[in-house]
């Protein structure tokens, strides 16, 4: 009886939210993309409100917004080495650099002489090539796309893939993970040196609502916002659950790890219209840039 109540606890406690979540900013109008610049500034778009909000110790404010600069609604941000702010921008279907002095460039709009249905996220690799995700919509016509920024050269990778979303590589580069949100699942693409993909398929089943954005910790584990479920799952290697992380509201749509130590996990909420921050034990991988 006592192994019995003793593999109860184990399980429970796999499962439980040791810390408590604590809203940083709310009134956001649908957040998503949260970007940590690696020098104490948080920055994060506000889909439908069509700016991108800054976040920096106690003071917030919006940074840049669609109503004087070329942007309309972006969605998933990421901090380039360079010190600029890219984004993708569902809007206007494009891929936009942002300088800090709010400077907006579009560098990437298309493939072939066919526009961006609705880009959604992106994450740089090691090598500086930035992979981006365009979903179109439910059906199995998305994409995966690797732009070079500096020469505009731009692959698709993927296609034929059902609404991929969040991006995450792990510390060396060599596997990429892809949410395909419209079916349940994280998908784990093999990576050669040049950042081609070598083979893919099923890294884990999330069923119960739609896997979104990604983050990976220093231990090789996966952080999941679960659209739908208001649930953070932390995944281990093995793509087994190994956590499970309450929001507030059941629309958790993206994380980042970020803070001095990189132990602050932020997670964007899209119910509740707010970002939260929660400290943890590991801290998350920075980012390959």
């Amino acid at each position: 009886m006592k192994k019995i109540l003793l593999l109860i606890c184990i399980i429970v406690s796999s499962y439980s939210f040791s810390q408590e979540l604590t809203k940083i900013a709310e009134k956001l109008n649908f957040p998503e993309g949260p970007a940590w610049d690696g020098k104490g500034t948080l920055y994060l778009s506000s889909c439908y409100g069509g700016y991108i909000y800054k976040i920096a110790g106690t003071s917030s404010e919006v940074f840049i917004d669609s109503a004087s600069t070329p942007m309309k609604q972006t969605n998933g941000l990421t901090v380039g080495r360079d010190g600029n702010i890219y984004a993708c921008d569902f809007g206007n279907g494009s891929i936009l650099r942002i300088t800090p002095d709010k400077k907006v460039e579009t560098i990437c709009s298309g493939y072939q002489g066919s526009p961006f249905d609705r880009p959604n996220d992106l994450a740089f690799r090691t090598d500086g090539d930035l992979y981006f995700t365009v979903p179109n919509s439910d059906k199995p016509d998305g994409s995966l796309f690797r732009l070079n920024t500096l020469t505009g050269e731009l692959r698709m990778l993927r296609d034929s893939l059902c609404y991929p979303n969040g991006l995450a590589f792990n510390a060396d580069a060599t596997e990429l993970y892809l949410s395909e949100s419209a079916k349940n699942r994280i998908l784990k693409y093999k990576l050669d040196k040049e950042g081609n993909i070598l083979s893919g398929g099923v890294f884990i089943d999330l069923p119960g609502g739609e896997p979104d954005g990604l983050a990976f910790d220093v231990e090789g584990n996966l952080y999941c916002a679960h659209f739908g479920g208001g649930t953070v799952y932390v995944i281990n290697p093995d793509g087994k659950i190994k956590e499970k992380i309450k929001a507030p509201g059941t629309k958790t749509s993206n994380v980042e790890f970020g803070g001095d130590d990189y132990k602050t996990l932020f997670i964007t909420e899209d119910e509740t219209n707010a970002v939260y921050s929660l400290k943890r034990e590991t801290a998350g991988l920075r980012l390959n840039r």
